[in-house]
This record gives C-alpha cells, structure tokens and sequence, in this order.
C-alpha cells in the first residue's frame, strides 16, 4: 500500500490544497471534522493513502501546510475545512526561514 505525505506551499498551494483536502474528504465520506459519514465500503478502503487514523477514529490528512505569510495560514484554519488540519501541520514565518536555512 502507497501513502503520500502532500505538501502545499505559498498562497496558490495552500488555496488549491485546501480545495483538494475538500473533494478528498468528500470522496472518502470524511466531515470536516474527521469523523468518518460514508456509506460506501470502497470509501474506506485506500482511505489511509491520504489519512492518518488518530484517537477516537478521527482521520487527519498527511499533509504539511507551508507558508512565510500567516495570512494564508489563518484563512486556511477559519474555512470550513481547517479542524480537520493538525495545528503542527502548519509552518509559516519565522519557522519557514530557519527550515530553509536548513536546507
């Protein structure tokens, strides 16, 4: 089995991940609050390619939020899909230049 760990950087890449996040749940019959609604046995079953499965059966994306504004970061959290984010999946500011230094 694949997992993919997926990255979004800057304005453009938070936008249409948070878009992306939104369809993925969708399709997989995940609120935006991670709980699992579907009615479909195939929804479940390439679910964690995207997902982490954590406490109380909540699904969490893999996914690594990134950006040196925290603009993009806040309308990502406020939108209907941000609870579904984990907090430290968010790196914006100054973490953003020491990662880059880093590399």
């Amino acid at each position: 089995m694949r997992e993919i760990v997926h990255v979004q950087i800057g304005q453009c890449g938070n936008q249409i991940g948070a878009k992306f996040w939104e369809v993925i749940s969708d399709e997989h019959g995940i609120d935006t609050t991670g709980n699992y609604h579907g009615d479909s046995p195939l929804q479940q079953e390439r679910i964690n390619v995207y997902f982490n499965e954590a406490y109380s059966h909540k699904y969490v994306p893999r996914a690594i939020l990134v950006d040196l504004e925290p603009g993009t970061m806040d309308s990502v959290r406020s939108s209907k899909i941000g609870p579904l984010f984990r907090p430290d999946n968010f790196i914006h500011g100054m973490y953003m230049m020491l990662l880059i230094e880093l590399i």
